[in-house]
């Protein structure tokens, strides 16, 4: 199976980036066999690194593998947009 690496950009402790990192975990679970790779930056501890990867809203979720890279901006609720979004073809 494909390892997936996820890249999830959050502003600090807030409910809405502790329920895109739950959401995105329960993704990766369920769907992904556990086969995935998350990286979680905190834009306010690391502003450099939100500027690299052009990161204009939080949360922010980017695939990073397998290419095409894709994004989706939210809290990762609807796992119907999510699947589509980050092509996961299901």
């Amino acid at each position: 199976m494909t390892h997936y690496v996820f890249k999830l950009f959050i502003t600090g402790r807030s409910p809405h980036a502790d329920t895109a990192l739950a959401n995105l975990k329960h993704v990766c679970d369920t769907l992904l066999d556990d086969e995935c790779s998350i990286t979680v930056v905190d834009v306010d501890k690391d502003p450099e690194q939100a500027e690299i990867d052009q990161i204009l809203a939080t949360p922010t979720l980017v695939k990073e593998y397998p290419l095409p890279q894709r994004r989706i901006i939210g809290d990762l609720s609807d796992i119907e947009k999510v699947k589509k979004a980050l092509g996961l073809g299901y």
